[in-house]
């Protein structure tokens, strides 16, 4: 099994990578804690991890699967696998599955998303053909007309039907539209987005038999998070030992957080992949221990880092630099990132601070509408989600600096604020 010590992985690392190697260089030769080791910074490792010149991977890129991640579309990021570590990554996410319902004969339809280097469906259908258990796989694609769709799972009597929530509710809002339901279904598995109590009711109109269930916590760059932990929060999982190690750090101090319900951002290091090293690495989302001995924690949403809006995924840099190309006039003081949730869908405010005495109405509308046309052509996703009703339009909420929330114990300025219930 190719997961490597800690140690072992270091020393790699320092001497095979010259981002890790400038990272570690005031350190000792010989540390081997992981708590000594800084964390890393996302916008150095991905300023760094490039198509040509790269200084993240300890290889040249000769034997790889390459699967692209989030990031705007003038600078897409990448993240790669070899042959030995895919099929490790697979095989451990495969055993999750088991506690997320997989059960031996499930005929289990993928409409995750597949081509243009996302790796989802491929994740998915790989876990499932590495998972410890028989099953029928349906590589039906989250792309496929829902016409088509409807008839293949209900010609194979699916059993579970595997998706991003958006793609599980378009597909229930279909079928209710027609006075169809499909009771053959006993278990929705989701991942990529936050399930919200509004999405199951509508799932229930349609899957009138089906339970809602996390597949799991991964991302194609951070890599293994969490498998499911059964019971009724889908947002609990259980670290993947031992391939990866989660750490729940202090917003503030970026100290390691040890005790139970005690929120803080996370950050993994995975002990299975040499090629493009993950350590220390910010996942994305905020979560909370709810058994530190046990490796177990309730995820919180996302972090400052990034944001998923419905099936779009957005990063608080890409709106910074998105206003900072609009704003000519330096009139924006500070911005956040507000999440919401209304009518059913997701939605973006962009909530910008003006310095007392800017009292333009109309220039601040202008302002306003050339940072959304901005970030709108950053993140050519969120039109397109807007679109087809996925989410609400970009929007701009005016405030003083003031009114700008801040970490209560560091004064530090809040990036991003998701204000949707995660019950």
């Amino acid at each position: 099994m190719p997961v490597h010590q800690l140690s072992d992985l270091i020393r790699y690392v320092r001497h095979n990578s010259p981002f890790y190697a400038d990272l570690y260089a005031d350190l000792p030769p010989d540390v081997d804690c992981l708590t000594d080791l800084p964390v890393v910074r996302q916008s150095d490792f991905w300023a760094a991890n490039t198509l040509h010149g790269n200084r993240v991977l300890t290889a040249p890129l000769d034997e790889a699967s390459v699967f692209k991640t989030g990031g705007t579309t003038g600078a897409p990021k990448f993240s790669c696998y070899t042959r030995e570590e895919w099929r490790e990554f697979v095989t451990a996410f495969g055993h999750g599955l088991v506690d997320a319902g997989l059960r031996p004969g499930h005929r289990v339809a993928d409409l995750f998303y597949a081509g243009e280097l996302y790796a989802s469906f491929l994740f998915i259908l790989d876990s499932l053909s590495h998972a410890p258990v028989s099953s029928v796989r349906l590589p039906i694609g989250g792309g496929a007309p829902l016409e088509s769709t409807v008839p293949t799972l209900r010609d194979f009597a699916a059993q579970i039907v595997a998706g991003t929530p958006t793609t599980l509710c378009r597909l229930a809002e279909h079928l209710i539209a027609g006075g169809e339901q499909l009771p053959s279904v006993e278990l929705l598995f989701f991942g990529g987005e936050a399930l919200f109590d509004d999405q199951r009711r509508l799932l229930a109109g349609a899957f009138p038999n089906a339970e809602a269930r996390s597949l799991g916590y991964a991302s194609v760059d951070a890599g293994l998070l969490g498998r499911p932990v059964p019971g009724p929060d889908a947002r609990t999982h259980r670290a993947f030992t031992p391939h990866t190690v989660v750490e729940i750090l202090d917003d503030a101090t970026d100290e390691p957080i040890r005790e139970a319900g005690r929120p803080g951002r996370v950050v993994v290091t995975q002990l299975f992949r040499r090629l493009m090293p993950v350590i220390r690495y910010p996942a994305g989302d905020r979560a909370e221990w709810t058994d530190p001995e046990a490796g177990v924690f309730r995820i919180l949403g996302r972090a400052e880092e990034g944001v998923r809006v419905g099936p779009v995924s957005l990063y608080s840099q890409d709106a910074q630099a998105a206003v900072t190309a609009a704003d000519t006039g330096g009139r924006v003081v500070g911005m956040q990132l507000v999440v919401r949730r209304w009518d059913g869908r997701d939605g973006l405010i962009l909530r910008l601070a003006t310095a007392p005495g800017d009292e333009d109405p109309a220039g601040l509308d202008v302002l306003a509408k050339s940072a959304v046309a901005a970030l709108e052509e950053a993140r050519p996703f969120y039109p397109d989600a807007v679109a087809t009703g996925f989410v609400h339009p970009l929007s701009v909420e005016w405030v003083r600096h003031r009114d700008l929330a801040v970490n209560p114990r560091s004064g530090k300025l809040v990036r991003v604020i998701d204000e949707r219930p995660t019950a």
